[in-house]
C-alpha cells in the first residue's frame, strides 16, 4: 500500500522540474495542485517567478490544468486571470478529477505529469492512474488547514515505513 505513495520524482519546487527532458520523453500535459505546490495556501496570486514558469510550460508545448481540493472561489481567483483551466473541489485522490483533467487536455495518462505537495492526494491519486508523479516540498506549511495537517501526519508514518523497507531515502529530496 505505501508503495503507491512513492512519487516518480521528488524536487524542492516546480522550478526544479526538468520540463524540457519530460517533454522529450513524450509528456504533453501537466496536472498541478494549487495550494502549497504553486503558491502558499493563503497566497491569492501567482508570483512573478511562477508567471515565468507558466510561460515556459506553455512555450514548451505542455497543456496545463490545476486540480485542487479547494473551493471554486479560491481556485477561480487564482486561475481565471491566468487563463488556466481548473478542477475545483476535486476530492483527490479520487480518480474522477484526474480523469476529468485528462479529458479536458485530451491526453492519455502516459502523456501526463501530476505535480503536488501531498503524497496522500496528489501522488497516490496520480499513481493509481499511471501518471508521472512529482512531489514538491510544501511552500507554506504554517498556512495549511486541518485536513492537510492530518495528511502530513500520515505521510510521516508512510515515510518511516518506506525508509524501513529501503524505499525512501532522504537524500532523494522531499
Amino acid at each position: 500500500m505505501f508503495e503507491m505513495l512513492i512519487p516518480k520524482l521528488r524536487v524542492d519546487t516546480v522550478f526544479d522540474i526538468a520540463l524540457e527532458d519530460l517533454y522529450k520523453q513524450g509528456y504533453r500535459g501537466i496536472i498541478t495542485d494549487l495550494d502549497n505546490t504553486l503558491v502558499g495556501a493563503k497566497a491569492p496570486l501567482a508570483t512573478p517567478e511562477l508567471l515565468l514558469w507558466f510561460q515556459k510550460v506553455k512555450e514548451l508545448g505542455f497543456k496545463l490544468i490545476i486540480v485542487s481540493n479547494n473551493n471554486m472561489d479560491r481556485v477561480s481567483r487564482f486561475a481565471t486571470p491566468l487563463d488556466i483551466e481548473f478542477v475545483h473541489q476535486a476530492r483527490k485522490p479520487s480518480n474522477a478529477p484526474f480523469r476529468r483533467a485528462l479529458k479536458q487536455m485530451e491526453l492519455q495518462p502516459e502523456q501526463t505529469i501530476v505535480v503536488g505537495d501531498q503524497m496522500l492526494t496528489d501522488v497516490y491519486g496520480g499513481n493509481r492512474l499511471g501518471l508521472y508523479t512529482v512531489l514538491v516540498l510544501p511552500i507554506s506549511v504554517e498556512d495549511e488547514g486541518f485536513g492537510t495537517r492530518i495528511n502530513r501526519r500520515v505521510e510521516r508514518i508512510a515515510k518511516f515505513r518506506l525508509r524501513k523497507k529501503g524505499l525512501w531515502h532522504e537524500e532523494d529530496k522531499p
